[in-house]
């Protein structure tokens, strides 16, 4: 794909959604971290469900540790891996109390050194949470940058490096966000709406892999 079509793919995608966002709900550097960590095989609406419950409660470093796995597991029991992911936030939080004065690192090291805590869930809080040029590439993104073309790449760190070298300066820090939507709600993995898709024309995705149009 040339930089020409690609520029107009964001262009689009942009003028469709001005200002993506997450569909996490948070409020602070924090709560997105353990929003996200919570997130893992887990859907964006279920894990709203127990943080609504939970950060009105405990929403610092603190007073989920004073909570205890036991005690989280009460919040987050709906959420898949409930448990390793109970074990996680807690040490999580006692590493932020000890090592960062119980405020979320700004850089990918220290980030990655949290428990729990991977490459796209560090490039998730350093892109949304500080406003880093970061890719967190998920399922969606890396089905999408493959499907259209835009970044093709047969792991998840090839199509994140090629969408940090590729994507128009300009359009950078909200790219993941446009991606995981579109990825989300049109170029879903089973039946692509491609017919009801914004850069249809732009895709490469072969016609013959298409979905037949709807009589």
């Amino acid at each position: 794909m040339n930089a020409e079509k690609r520029r107009e793919i964001f262009a689009r995608l942009k003028a469709q959604r001005p200002e993506p966002k997450t569909e996490l709900n948070y409020s602070s550097p924090f709560e997105l971290l353990v929003a996200v960590v919570l997130s893992a095989q887990a859907t964006d609406v279920g894990v709203n469900k127990a943080t609504a419950k939970l950060f009105p409660v405990a929403n610092t470093p603190e007073a989920i540790a004073d909570l205890g796995v036991e005690g989280l597991i009460e919040y987050i029991k709906t959420i898949g891996l409930y448990r390793s992911k109970a074990k996680h936030v807690i040490a999580l939080c006692q590493k932020l109390m000890f090592e960062h004065d119980s405020q979320v690192p700004r850089d990918r090291k220290a980030l990655e050194a949290l428990p729990g805590v991977g490459r796209k869930t560090a490039n998730v809080v350093l892109n949304t949470a500080f406003g880093q040029p970061t890719m967190a590439v998920d399922t969606h993104i890396f089905r999408v940058s493959n499907r259209t073309r835009i970044a093709p790449g047969k792991t998840v760190r090839e199509v994140e490096d090629r969408l940090v070298r590729l994507v128009p300066e300009d359009y950078i820090l909200d790219a993941h966000h446009w991606l995981i939507l579109h990825g989300r709600y049109t170029c879903k993995a089973r039946k692509p709406d491609c017919h009801d898709c914004i850069i249809d024309d732009l895709c490469e995705y072969p016609p013959s892999k298409r979905p037949a149009p709807v009589q």
